[in-house]
Parts: C-alpha cells; structure tokens; sequence
C-alpha cells in the first residue's frame, strides 16, 4: 500500500489557545493513523497563528475524512485547511 503526504493549515478556535499543548493533542490523536513530519507557525493577524502540519498518510480509501474529523473533534480547533497532497 502507498503512502501520501498532506500539509493541513489549523487555525485555532481563539487567539489565546497554546499552540504547543495543540501540537501534542494533533500527535496523540493521530499517532495510530499519521506520522507527523513537521509543525510550523504562522502568523496570521492580531496575534492569532496558525499551525501548518505535514503528514505522511497510508493510501486508504476514507483517510482523509478520518484525518480529519479526528483533528476537528479537538476542541482547540477552529478550522482546517488543506494547503497539499502529494503521493510518497
């Protein structure tokens, strides 16, 4: 089976949310499903960051979809966005 590689723009459902308590809940949530490659921050306006994450995914069917309601059930997420996709 494939591998696939996805970077994910979280913004954070308040300005005051620390984003590394949020980096650990991204990790233990998925460890079972993604390995996480990188985090970043991103400043976006007004003190409020973002946090751009790359991941490497198995190439399943529904993964993404999993991926993601698993990361938009953590409270301290406001949004997702995907930035790219690419296969490994």
């Amino acid at each position: 089976m494939g591998k696939i590689v996805i970077a994910y723009k979280i913004l954070p459902s308040e300005s005051t949310v620390n984003l590394d308590m949020l980096k650990e809940k991204i990790k233990n949530k998925l460890t079972n499903i993604a390995s996480i490659q990188k985090f970043a921050e991103e400043p976006i306006a007004f003190g409020l960051c973002a946090l751009k994450v790359n991941m490497v995914l198995p190439e399943e069917d529904g993964i993404l979809d999993k991926t993601e309601k698993i990361m938009m059930d953590i409270k301290e997420v406001g949004q997702i966005q995907t930035l790219g996709m690419t296969r490994l």
